[in-house]
C-alpha cells in the first residue's frame, strides 16, 4: 500500500476551495500536496503544517513568514505564492505547482555536472536570490532540495520558511536553523545571518555541483559545523581537474570564512558569474558547440548511474590528467599559473573599479532606480506622500482617480506610473485615489435559473456570495431565483447598478415545504430534517375535525415572517387537539326571537321550520336535538321544534 493511499489528507477539501489530490513531499515542518483550486480550476501545490506543530507559536509564525516573504517577490526564478490561511487547526500555504525534480534529485542521479550545466543553474538561482536580497529578504536555507527544476526548463527557488528581513541581521536563537551542510561560519559561531550567509550556501552548492560531493563531511552534524567554522573550503579543481580557474575563484570568493571577504549580495556574485561565463565561452572552455544534455540512468554499470555527459564533436580531456614528469616542469607550470593569476587580478581590479562607478551611478547617483512600493495601496494621500518622498521621489500636487473594487473610497488605489514600477530617483509620481467599485448595470436575476444567475454574476462581474439561500415557495419551481440581495442584505430589485465585484446573495426556490399534515410528531420531524429544517417547539394549539388528536396539522416558521421558511431555519409544529366540543345552550321554553341568536353565537348550524322566522315572538322552543345542556362538535347541526 502506498503512502498516498493511507494519508488522510488525500481527497480532503481545504477551506472549501482546494481539493487535495496526492502527496508530493514531506519535510520537517510541513507536507506538500498536489491539489486542485476549484475556484480558478488550476493545479497548485499546497503546503500543510504538521499537526503536532500547530500549537507551537514559533513554528506557526515561521510558516506565515514564508508566505509573506515569498509573496513580496515577483520573479521568474522564485516560486509564486498564491494564498495562505488556516482551516480549523491546520495552517496551509498555496503555491505555484511546478512538475519536475529538485536539484538534489538531479545530483543524486548525476553527482558531477558539466561547467555549462552548473553555470545555467547557478545563473537562475542567483537571479531569484538577487530579487530576494533586493527586496530585503535573506533566505537562510539555500540547498539543492529548495531549487526546483521544472519539466518545461524553468528553474526556481522555493521554501522561504526561514526567511527574514536582511536589515534585521536576525540571530537564530538557541538552535541553528537551516541545513548544516550549507551553514556559513557566522551562523555556526554567532547564529547571525545576512545576505552574505546566503552567498556562502551558494558557494557550497556550486562546489557540490562541480565536484560531486560537499566539501565537509562527518558522522555528526556538529563535526560538519566545526569544519565550516574553522576550515577553508578547498578549490573544486583539487577534486575535479576539469573545473576551470574562473569557477575555482568564484567558489573561494563565495565561501570565504570572513563575511566581509565575500560578495555583498547575490547581484554582485551574479554579475561576476556572468563575466566568468563570458570568459569561458570566449576561451571555448565552458561548452562545446552543442548544448549540454543530461543522460538518463544507465543500466549494467556498478551503482546504476553514469556521470553527466556533454554531447558534442569535441573530445573531452581525461578527468584526472597525470602530474608533470619532472620538478623543473612542475616549477615552470607553477610560474605560469602565478603569472596568469597576476593578470587575472589586474582584470578583476579593473572590473571592480568599473562596477563601483556603475554601482554608484545606478545605486545612489542620478541613474539609480527606485521601485514604487505596493504598500502605498490603501494609504491616505498624506501617508503615501511621506512614503514616496522618503524614497527620493516627487509627488504631483494634484491627484487622479481610479475605480477600485477593494480599496476604500478616498485611499490610494494606484499610482502613475503604476505601483511596483521601477523609476529613476526624483521622478514625479501621481497618486490615484479610489472612487470605489465601478458601477455596473444590474441584470434582473428574479426568474432566472440558478445556473443562469451564476453566469450573469460572473459576466458582470460581481461576486457570488456563498452560501446561496434556499427558500421554500409553493408557487415557484425548484431552482428558480426568488430574489437577489446586495452586500447590506437588502433586495437589489429596483436598483439600477451595483459596484464591480460586490457580493450578490441569491435567494433560490427550494420548492414547497414538505407536507406533514396528519403525521406523528416523530415522522414529521424526520421529513423536515431531511429537507434541511430544524424542529423547534411542539404546540397543541388547534382543534381539527379532520386531523386526529396529537397528529401534526402544519409546520410554521418562527420569527417576524412565519410564512418565509428557508433551508436551515427552525420551524414549530402545530398539532391537533382533536374535535372541539361545545355546550348546547338550553333554550327550551324560550321565544324563538331569543333562542335563535344564542344557538348561532355558540357556533351551531340550525334545522328548524323557517316559518318561525316570520313571527319569532309567537313561537316557543319545545325540543332541542341534541338536548340543551349537552355538548356537540362546533359547527354541528341542532334541530329545533316549536310550540305556538
Amino acid at each position: 500500500m502506498t503512502a498516498n493511499s493511507t494519508d488522510p489528507m488525500i481527497g480532503r477539501l481545504i477551506d472549501g476551495r482546494y481539493q487535495v489530490r496526492s502527496r508530493i513531499a514531506r519535510g520537517g515542518m510541513a507536507t506538500v500536496y498536489l491539489a486542485s483550486d476549484l475556484r480558478l480550476e488550476r493545479r497548485v501545490a499546497i503546503k500543510i503544517m504538521h499537526g503536532h506543530l500547530a500549537d507551537d507559536r514559533e513554528f506557526r509564525d515561521r510558516f506565515v513568514q514564508e508566505a509573506r516573504s515569498a509573496a513580496r517577490l515577483a520573479h521568474p526564478n522564485v516560486v509564486n505564492v498564491y494564498d495562505q490561511g488556516q482551516d480549523s487547526e491546520m495552517a496551509y500555504l498555496v503555491m505555484e505547482y511546478l512538475p519536475g525534480i529538485t536539484l538534489r534529485d538531479l545530483l543524486d542521479e548525476h553527482p558531477i555536472l558539466t561547467t555549462e550545466q552548473t553555470l545555467d543553474i547557478m545563473e537562475a538561482v542567483l537571479g531569484g536570490l538577487a530579487a530576494a536580497h533586493k527586496a530585503g529578504i535573506v533566505h537562510r536555507d539555500l540547498k539543492p532540495e529548495n531549487v526546483l527544476l521544472a519539466d518545461d526548463g524553468r528553474i526556481k527557488i522555493g521554501d522561504f520558511g526561514l526567511a527574514r528581513a536582511s536589515s534585521a541581521n536576525t540571530a537564530t536563537g538557541a538552535a541553528l536553523l537551516g541545513t548544516v551542510a550549507y551553514l556559513s561560519p557566522e551562523l555556526v559561531t554567532r547564529g547571525v545571518a545576512d545576505t552574505r550567509s546566503d552567498i556562502y550556501a551558494i558557494g557550497i552548492m556550486l562546489y557540490e555541483m562541480l565536484v560531486g560531493e560537499q566539501p565537509y563531511t562527518g558522522d555528526q552534524p556538529m563535526q560538519i559545523a566545526y569544519q565550516h567554522a574553522n576550515d577553508v573550503v578547498p578549490a573544486p579543481s583539487g577534486k575535479n581537474a576539469q573545473v576551470p580557474l574562473e569557477l575555482d575563484e568564484l567558489v573561494l570568493w563565495a565561501t570565504a570564512r570572513n563575511p566581509q571577504d565575500r560578495p555583498a549580495d547575490a547581484r554582485t556574485l551574479l554579475d561576476s558569474l556572468f563575466e566568468a561565463h563570458s570568459v569561458l565561452l570566449s576561451a571555448g572552455a565552458a561548452t562545446s558547440a552543442q548544448a549540454t544534455v543530461v543522460m538518463p540512468r544507465a543500466t549494467g554499470f556498478p551503482g546504476g548511474t553514469v556521470e553527466t555527459q556533454v554531447i558534442s564533436g569535441r573530445t573531452q580531456e581525461p578527468p584526472n590528467p597525470g602530474l608533470p614528469d619532472s620538478a623543473v616542469e612542475l616549477a615552470s607550470q607553477t610560474r605560469r599559473r602565478k603569472s596568469r593569476g597576476r593578470w587575472l587580478v589586474a582584470i578583476v581590479i579593473s572590473v571592480v573599479a568599473a562596477a563601483a562607478i556603475a554601482g554608484w551611478y545606478f545605486g545612489a547617483g542620478p541613474g539609480s532606480k527606485v521601485a514604487i512600493p505596493n504598500s502605498v495601496a490603501g494609504m491616505s494621500v498624506e501617508e503615501a506622500t511621506v512614503t514616496l518622498e522618503s524614497l527620493g521621489l516627487s509627488v504631483a500636487l494634484t491627484t487622479g482617480t481610479i475605480d477600485d473594487p477593494i480599496i476604500a473610497i478616498g485611499l490610494i488605489a494606484d499610482t502613475d506610473p503604476p505601483l511596483g514600477s521601477l523609476v529613476t530617483k526624483g521622478s514625479e509620481i501621481q497618486l490615484l485615489v479610489s472612487t470605489g467599485p465601478r458601477p455596473i448595470a444590474l441584470p434582473s436575476f428574479v426568474g432566472m435559473t440558478e445556473d443562469q444567475a451564476r453566469e450573469a454574476i460572473n459576466a458582470a462581474p460581481f461576486t457570488l456570495a456563498e452560501p446561496i439561500i434556499r427558500q421554500f415557495d409553493s408557487t415557484v419551481a425548484l431552482g428558480i431565483v426568488l430574489d437577489a440581495l446586495g452586500p447590506d442584505g437588502v433586495t437589489l430589485t429596483g436598483q439600477e447598478t451595483l459596484g464591480e465585484l460586490q457580493p450578490v446573495v441569491l435567494v433560490v426556490s427550494a420548492g414547497p415545504v414538505p407536507s406533514v399534515i396528519g403525521l406523528s410528531v416523530d415522522d414529521a420531524s424526520a421529513v423536515l430534517s431531511n429537507a434541511g429544517l430544524t424542529v423547534g417547539a411542539i404546540n397543541a394549539a388547534e382543534f381539527s375535525d379532520t386531523v386526529p388528536e396529537g397528529a401534526v396539522i402544519r409546520a410554521q416558521g418562527v420569527g417576524s415572517d412565519p410564512a418565509r421558511i428557508r433551508v436551515g431555519d427552525t420551524v414549530d409544529l402545530i398539532t391537533s387537539r382533536g374535535v372541539e366540543l361545545i355546550l348546547i345552550p338550553d333554550v327550551v321554553g324560550q321565544l324563538w326571537s331569543d333562542a335563535k341568536q344564542q344557538l348561532l353565537d355558540a357556533g351551531f348550524e340550525l334545522d328548524y321550520n323557517i316559518f318561525a322566522d316570520a313571527a319569532p315572538n309567537l313561537f316557543t322552543v319545545s325540543v332541542l336535538t341534541p338536548d340543551g345542556g349537552t355538548t356537540a362538535p362546533r359547527g354541528s347541526t341542532v334541530k329545533v321544534n316549536f310550540t305556538s
